[in-house]
């Protein structure tokens, strides 16, 4: 638990969605021996000096919400490590980069809580929450990264951002290196796939006086010009 946790936690909620948010990282750091249970809400709640009746019945709907509300803890951490004016001049790819590891950095030090996380979200009940998650932690990703695309790229970008993400948390979880030098590298080498992707999308998805077409060029070769 950070300097920063306890700060989010002194002052008293004003709603229920803030106060899952406070409890969140203390719940994540007792779910890493607990598991994210009832026992790690009770301790949480101890621990940040909140009502435990209040506390069990904010999250009274289990362990998705827990989960949620960790995620939605980890967006704000996020947003303030990597406010979207910080990114100004930067590459997309550096934008993207920095976003990702600044998530990576809000888990650090809970990667037994992740794991527990992961197997939850996995669970068949709990797929397609899961995915709704994956899918906003990307969009939010991509709008702090300054896209602005209304088109079909709106959706594969996050589709594709969702699923980076998903698969980087994996390797984060198990590696056991404090600097993360095999995530940050696997994350490197993803985001270039990416980008490789994004490129030759682009040329296919281009202007269609731009494409290559078939039938013009057998046309010119029937009908050459002069």
């Amino acid at each position: 638990m950070t300097m920063n946790d306890l700060a989010d936690t002194s002052a008293q909620p004003a709603t229920l969605d803030e106060l899952r948010r406070n409890l969140a990282p203390l719940i994540a750091d007792a779910a890493a021996f607990d598991g994210w249970t009832r026992e790690a809400v009770q301790q949480a709640a101890e621990l940040a000096g909140v009502d435990p009746e209040l506390a069990a019945f904010a999250f009274r709907e289990g362990q998705m919400a827990m989960v949620t509300a960790w995620i939605a803890h980890v967006d704000e951490v996020m947003l303030r490590a990597v406010p979207p004016e910080s990114l100004e001049g930067v590459s997309i790819r550096e934008r993207i980069r920095r976003l990702v590891m600044a998530r990576l950095d809000a888990a650090a030090g809970r990667e037994e809580a992740l794991t527990r996380a992961i197997a939850i979200m996995a669970m068949p009940g709990n797929v397609v929450a899961a995915g709704k998650l994956g899918w906003r932690s990307a969009d939010l990703m991509w709008r702090v990264a300054g896209d602005r695309a209304a088109d079909y790229n709106h959706y594969t970008k996050r589709a594709t951002l969702a699923a980076l993400y998903a698969a980087t948390l994996q390797v984060f979880a198990r590696d056991t290196d404090p600097e993360k030098a095999e995530t940050r590298a696997f994350l490197d080498r993803r985001i270039e796939g990416v980008m490789r992707f994004e490129k030759a999308k682009a040329r296919f998805t281009r202007q269609p006086d731009q494409r290559f077409s078939v039938t013009r060029l057998l046309g010119r070769l029937r009908y050459p010009s002069r």
